[in-house]
């Protein structure tokens, strides 16, 4: 194989992948946020738009049965394996436009890039556009990469949306078949791994004035579903003794949570990021309060231990205050080491550039935890301005950082041809 092509084509690339972005970004649930939940229309909208790039860069081009848009460069070689790469293409809640979107299009673009120099892998290169990473219309984290590798979860056809839409009845909608899901999957004895090009979302990279770094794992976490129940009262006549108080006790209860992360800072997060309160009025003393809790860390010992600790505080809190406290998980992924072998080629990549090579965690979730079942994983942190934010519009990329994770991304194909 040549040699990567000039920094200048890289820059080219880095801007098309902006304004790529910058195009996704119009489909959106939502007029003034940028928000798309899984299979929805702008969800729907978004899989056509990676359809048409992906066929445009010389792909071949589907989707499964659960909406994963899957592009692959095929080499024609005896026995050619596959290298998978790609990320997510949903959406939080008025989130930020390079959030997974950066590791399904870069590819492509690099893909493009080797045909359009008449330069050929020795392997195939498929990319994945999962459906469904962030779980936020159903709850089903990472149902994208689980349905790749054969391991969905046919229980969760039957979860309903916040608008009582069945999981099942929105794949109809969409135009598949429930009964299919999970079961239109691939063997993996032909792969050389998996890798993931993805946005710090942090500001370690920002920080230090370094535009690219080698993951070296990716923290486990927990969710929980906590719903605390009291008692629903006038607001003027229930003597403050005598309350059981919903509100209160939740909220108690998310501080709780925060001094259990904060306690070990640098081996354990906790967010409570969800709160809602059903039939509230001013005068109305709280009587059902539901939240959320996340908890993460790259050490799993420390986090299932952090787990017992928080709920055994919680129900004592509850106990205290007269309500109860149902605390259901929801989910949990274990922590995942990147393969070293891989993590060095990234080095090799990013150091042949001429650039620092920094190694550091991510304490974020991604697909990668689920291809680890299947094959060996590895990621690419790209820097992210705005003090690092993400899951945010605040979110922001920049031309010449995306184009030289672009770059980085071709080298680590040239060196594993």
């Amino acid at each position: 194989m040549s040699a990567p092509a000039a920094r200048w084509e890289f820059d080219a690339i880095g801007q098309r992948l902006l304004a790529m972005a910058d195009e996704l970004r119009v489909f959106s649930e939502e007029r003034d946020a940028y928000t798309r939940t899984y299979l929805s229309s702008a969800h729907r909208q978004a899989s056509a738009r990676l359809r048409i790039w992906m066929s445009e860069a010389g792909m071949s081009v589907r989707e499964d049965a659960v909406g994963n848009v899957i592009g692959r460069l095929e080499c024609n070689k005896p026995g050619a394996k596959t290298l998978v790469t790609g990320s997510h293409f949903d959406t939080v809640r008025n989130g930020g436009r390079y959030d997974g979107v950066l590791g399904v299009i870069l590819p492509v673009e690099v893909a493009r890039h080797l045909r359009a120099g008449g330069r050929e892998l020795p392997f195939s290169l498929e990319v994945v556009g999962f459906a469904d990473e962030e779980g936020v219309r159903f709850a089903t984290s990472f149902l994208g990469s689980s349905a790749y590798i054969g391991q969905f979860d046919s229980g969760l056809l039957a979860r309903n949306d916040d608008s009582g839409v069945s999981l099942a009845d929105a794949l109809i909608a969409a135009g598949f078949d429930p009964a299919r899901a999970g079961h239109d999957t691939r063997t993996f004895h032909d792969l050389l791994g998996f890798v993931e090009v993805h946005i710090e979302q942090g500001p370690v990279l920002l920080n230090e004035g370094l535009p690219l770094g080698v993951v070296t794992a990716i923290a486990g976490a927990s969710r929980y579903r906590v719903i605390v129940t009291g008692e629903a009262g006038h607001a003027g006549t229930v003597p403050m003794p005598l309350r059981r108080d919903a509100l209160n006790a939740a909220a108690e209860m998310a501080l709780a949570v925060e001094a259990c992360a904060a306690a070990q800072p640098d081996r354990l997060v906790a967010t409570v990021g969800k709160f809602q309160l059903d039939h509230a009025a001013a005068n109305v003393i709280p009587g059902q309060v539901e939240f959320s809790i996340d908890i993460r860390s790259g050490d799993d010992d420390c986090r299932r231990q952090a787990e017992q600790a928080l709920a055994a505080q919680l129900h004592a809190i509850a106990t205290r205050r007269n309500v109860t406290i149902d605390m259901t998980r929801y989910h949990e992924t274990r922590a995942t080491p990147c393969a070293p072998a891989l993590q060095q080629k990234w080095a090799a990549a990013i150091a042949a550039m001429g650039l620092p090579v920094r190694h550091l965690p991510s304490g974020a979730g991604h697909d990668a935890m689920m291809m680890a079942g299947v094959t060996e994983v590895a990621m690419l942190f790209v820097r992210c301005g705005a003090g690092g934010i993400s899951h945010n519009p605040k979110e922001t990329l920049s031309a010449e950082d995306a184009g030289l994770a672009a770059e980085a991304f071709e080298r680590f194909l040239l060196a594993m041809a």
